[in-house]
């Protein structure tokens, strides 16, 4: 597989070796990069500009924590947050596989997490770098809806970018790793509201021609854009190097998405892995929300962008240090379809 990196200081490309443990420590800044089929762009000076990029958005910033912990995230599961079925979508779904895999027998239909919206602490985070005077909201404090069970939550449904995220990391005094980073308070501040779904629903929903029909659909229907459409929830690592560089990899021609493009390594939490950890043997088809326990389901978001770095960058497990969440981003090329971004040095 060939490894590419780009400075995060310059436009320079490289070709890197593979990684061996002696030589490869991890940078300790924190950026927020988001590769999006083939491009990406730095969020570290002025997340506004980065969202000239109508292909992508980001949803979720968490510059204003330098990012999250695991400790500090916790998930809220559900089958209310799963997907709105409908027999004509179904039939839909079932046309698109079947075709995929005449043509692509190696596709694989596991299950996925589907994220339905997400909830953020109130107490606004403590940040004495901040100029006095009126503030851009914070993320979960722009436009709010009401969930079923009457508590606030923002979907994930992102029109206007500029209502999602905090303001960006300054370019002149980029967060550092200090005495107190592994200090910081662990209550959760973010809660992920997740169902389940499944990859062959994505591929017939968000990867359909008629992904803009179900948005409209489901607005009308639900009152909810996204409730007709799969939206797993996806993991992207920026794995940076001590000498300022940011590994991308290029996709295999064998997958059904942006095959043969740069990326960063990624992919998605298996639902299956959470129960096998819970020591359930379960196939794929079976996995519900009630098999599963919260606190696994956030080490499985957390311990799967590590795993995705060991198989496709060859970088062991004990190289990394502890993923770092950076926010939520959003890919239109797939209707929305969400992904957390890590930042791992």
């Amino acid at each position: 597989m060939c490894v590419v990196s780009y400075s995060l200081d310059g436009d320079n490309e490289h070709i890197l070796p593979s990684f061996r443990k002696k030589n490869k420590k991890l940078h300790s800044s924190l950026y927020c990069i988001r590769i999006h089929v083939g491009r990406w762009r730095a969020l570290r000076a002025d997340p506004w500009r980065a969202m000239t990029d109508s292909e992508v958005s980001v949803l979720l910033h968490c510059a204003a924590w330098s990012g999250l912990l695991e400790s500090q995230v916790q998930a809220e599961l559900s089958e209310r947050f799963n997907r709105q079925t409908d027999p004509s979508v179904d039939h839909q779904i079932e046309e698109v596989w079947t075709a995929r895999v005449s043509k692509e027998p190696w596709l694989f239909n596991g299950s996925k997490f589907r994220l339905h919206s997400f909830r953020l602490a109130s107490s606004r985070p403590a940040s004495p770098k901040q100029p006095a005077g009126p503030q851009r909201p914070l993320p979960g404090e722009g436009e709010l809806k009401h969930c079923r069970n009457g508590e606030e939550e923002n979907l994930c449904v992102n029109d206007s970018p500029r209502d999602a995220i905090q303001s960006g990391v300054d370019e002149r005094n980029p967060p550092v790793k200090s005495k107190n980073w592994d200090e910081r308070e662990a209550a959760p501040l973010l809660t992920l509201r997740l169902g389940l779904t499944c990859y062959k629903d994505y591929l017939g929903t968000n990867w359909s021609r008629r992904a803009a029909e179900l948005r409209q659909r489901g607005e009308v229907e639900f009152g909810d854009p996204l409730a007709l459409l799969a939206q797993p929830l996806g993991v992207g690592g920026v794995l940076c190097t001590d000498d300022g560089q940011v590994v991308l990899i290029r996709r295999s021609q064998r997958v059904a998405e942006a095959g043969g493009l740069l990326d960063i390594p990624g992919g998605h939490p298996e639902p299956k892995a959470v129960c096998e950890r819970l020591g359930r043997r379960v196939r794929e088809e079976q996995i519900g929300v009630h098999m599963m326990q919260r606190r696994p389901v956030v080490s499985e978001l957390f311990s799967s962008v590590c795993g995705e770095i060991r198989d496709e960058v060859n970088v062991p497990l004990s190289s990394l240090g502890a993923p770092v969440l950076m926010g939520v981003a959003l890919n239109h090329t797939s209707a929305g379809r969400p992904s957390a971004e890590f930042y791992v040095r």
